[in-house]
């Protein structure tokens, strides 16, 4: 009778690789490259305008919370916004805008609650505030020392604060739990702002992490209103109206 012969048991031979793999990474060369370029393009995250899906504001809250930039809509066009506390991120956010430190910067708050921590606010102006917002409003006041003085004007000691009446925007707010810092998004070298988010993406994917898209926004910059002075004084008009606050148009 025939007795087949055992062999004793050992470690299977080693199969030759495909080609255009490398031993201890399992991809194609070509994969892992296109998967490298991706991470390092901006996230795209389609929210319904009036009803936000809050685990898309999440992920892109977590995106803030890294040290990302992200494209976000407001009541006036599309801003970029980052940590208040990230100095690289605002450091990115003026180099991306094109501006020095005497650029005001803003920050987003989700009500006037908030305002009280960053700038000095007496009776007046708050009224003022009170009947503005939320609105397409950027008051200038006198910073608090929990600005950081990078992020408010060198000399002054002021910072741009707004309050956005936009959906998406107080969603996001609440979700991150403090004020953004922002600036609106108009392109280098350019005068309008953009609204349009896929060519957001296209022009500035590889810039910053994310692009909350909501739809189009207006095109038109906020009103900006210095209120360090004995009297408001009207400096930019845009989307808000400035009868709103007792002034004049500068036109």
């Amino acid at each position: 009778m025939f007795s087949p012969t055992l062999v004793p048991a050992g470690p299977a031979p080693a199969l030759p690789l495909p080609a255009g793999v490398e031993a201890g990474f399992g991809l194609p060369k070509w994969r892992r490259k296109r998967r490298s370029e991706n991470a390092s393009m901006a996230q795209f995250f389609e929210v319904h305008p009036d009803n936000p899906q809050g685990r898309l504001l999440k992920q892109a809250g977590q995106i803030l919370h890294g040290g990302g930039i992200v494209a976000i809509p407001t009541d006036s066009s599309y801003a970029l916004v980052c940590h208040i506390d990230d100095k690289g991120a605002a450091e990115r956010l003026r180099q991306l805008r094109q501006v020095d430190e005497k650029h005001h910067l803003t920050l987003l708050c989700r009500d006037l609650s908030e305002l009280a921590s960053y700038a000095r606010v007496d009776n007046r102006q708050y009224r003022l505030l009170k009947h503005a917002t939320p609105g397409p409003y950027t008051f200038i006041l006198e910073a608090t020392k929990e600005v950081p003085r990078r992020v408010s004007h060198p000399s002054r000691r002021t910072i741009g604060l707004r309050v956005p009446d936009h959906r998406v925007t107080q969603e996001l707010l609440a979700l991150f739990g403090q004020p953004l810092l922002a600036t609106t998004l108009i392109g280098p070298g350019e005068e309008e702002p953009m609204n349009d988010p896929v060519e957001i993406r296209a022009r500035f994917e590889k810039q910053i992490q994310a692009v909350v898209d909501a739809g189009a926004c207006p095109m038109e910059p906020t009103t900006v209103v210095d209120l360090t002075h004995d009297e408001p004084v009207l400096v930019r008009l845009g989307r808000g109206d400035p009868a709103t606050l007792g002034l004049g148009s500068t036109e």
